[in-house]
């Protein structure tokens, strides 16, 4: 009795100093850094040093045991050579080490559980920045009007590819995940784009890695972007919804029902792909900065509403809506105020038929070109200043609300009197829907 007492105190000992499990490692290489995630089965207590000679990191878990295989771990960077465990300094604990091939700086937290992970314990380590190389020595070049005139910048288009990474986003019947879709559409969009003379494609993300919501709109700033598409697959508790929608942003709740779950959703992806950025504000500064990017904002959104409508009508040609009109939502990708931006969802994946259309590259190629037509179209009749589509000149003109005879002239970079003589027009009015022929230089 004495005996089968003291193995069950021995038992419950054991149980209670390695309490914790390390139940799986993942990895997530991506262009600014190689993130390193350890599953467990409760919140992480934690320690951690670097060694440099034979650059390592060294985290030891407290009261945790190792049940994952770290043999079949498979590794490709040029930051990180293998994961490995070495022997604790202590009884209970766990000692793994990150053979690194140079030294770093990680940035460590533990992510509470959400969505199909439980807790975790992220490591974050950054690559090293590029040299950058030195200045070139300053050329005085005179150029002459001429020169000036083939002076023309592109049209840069940002493609966002909704989740990836740690985060998967919707996952559909058959479990395949959401972050899988928009990376492919994204990627088909962008070398469609690129072929095309005048328009450059830049994506928020190229390959299977995470990228915060605040970094999402500031790569398509640092690009110049003159558009912002974000590309998502819908998804709802009830698997009969169907249909492409195209969200807009508001600074109110949803109109939608599906736009509060996605909004939801969003909220949920930070928690899963880590912390969000801190953006940093002057006080002295931040209410005047405030009224600027009001006054921006309002312009964007009234150009994204143009934008949105046009993909919403070639859409409709290639797949059912589910909504017909621009529906709004508060999504942090979709707030940078200097550039319109829009979300495309290109379908339910919750839905059984829309996760196989989804996942056909011919259904794909179909939502590409629709999203392509209109956003060539729109910058087509935009014609922004300095770019090669400013030299171009649609063969007609379908007259919205607002339009003028002398704006269009302008846009168009022809006279009033022209586009009268063009039309056999006796007067300066307009008629909302009215098609007009434009004069070709």
């Amino acid at each position: 009795m004495r005996t089968l007492l003291l193995l069950v105190l021995l038992c419950f000992s054991l149980s209670v100093s390695a309490a914790n499990k390390l139940q799986d490692v993942r990895v997530w290489p991506s262009p600014d850094k190689f993130r390193v995630v350890f599953d467990l089965t409760e919140k992480p207590e934690f320690s951690h040093f670097n060694l440099t000679n034979g650059h390592r990191l060294v985290i030891d878990f407290k009261k945790t045991s190792l049940t994952a295989n770290l043999k079949n771990l498979k590794i490709s960077s040029d930051l990180v050579t293998r994961i490995r465990t070495s022997r604790a300094p202590k009884k209970g604990m766990l000692r793994l080490v990150i053979d690194l091939k140079r030294g770093i700086k990680p940035r460590i937290f533990s992510l509470p559980p959400t969505g199909p992970y439980g807790d975790r314990l992220v490591v974050d380590l950054p690559k090293e920045s590029v040299a950058k190389a030195p200045a070139k020595k300053a050329t005085t070049v005179v150029k002459t009007s001429k020169d000036r005139a083939k002076q023309t910048r592109d049209i840069v288009i940002a493609i966002d590819a909704g989740h990836g990474g740690e985060d998967p986003g919707s996952i559909g019947p058959s479990g395949r995940y959401e972050k899988t879709v928009t990376l492919a559409i994204s990627k088909m969009l962008a070398k469609r784009l690129n072929a095309t003379k005048g328009i450059k494609a830049v994506l928020t993300r190229s390959g299977d890695y995470y990228v915060g919501l605040n970094k999402r709109s500031a790569i398509a700033r640092k690009a110049s972007s003159d558009l912002l598409v974000s590309i998502h697959a819908d998804a709802f508790t009830s698997r009969k919804p169907h249909g492409a929608s195209v969200l807009l942003q508001s600074n109110k709740r949803a109109d939608t029902e599906v736009g509060r779950v996605l909004e939801n959703n969003e909220r949920h992806s930070e928690l899963l792909g880590g912390v969000g950025e801190i953006i940093e504000s002057n006080e002295n500064s931040k209410y005047l900065a405030r009224t600027l990017i009001d006054m921006s904002m309002e312009h964007a959104k009234v150009e994204s509403y143009s934008i949105a409508t046009d993909i919403l009508k070639n859409l409709s040609r290639v797949t059912h809506l589910h909504k017909k009109k621009p529906a709004l939502a508060s999504l942090g990708v979709l707030k940078s105020p200097d550039f319109p931006s829009l979300l495309v969802e290109t379908g339910f994946i919750s839905n059984v038929q829309e996760e196989k259309k989804l996942f056909s590259k011919k259904h794909r190629e179909k939502m590409v070109d629709a999203i392509y037509r209109s956003v060539v179209s729109y910058f087509k009749s935009k014609a922004l200043e300095g770019t090669y589509f400013a030299n171009y000149r649609p063969k007609q003109h379908k007259v919205v609300r607002g339009d003028s005879l002398s704006m269009l002239a302008k846009r168009y970079k022809t006279s009033i009197s022209k586009i009268k003589k063009h039309n056999a027009m006796r007067s300066n009015v307009l008629r909302i829907g009215q098609v007009l022929k434009i004069p070709q230089s």
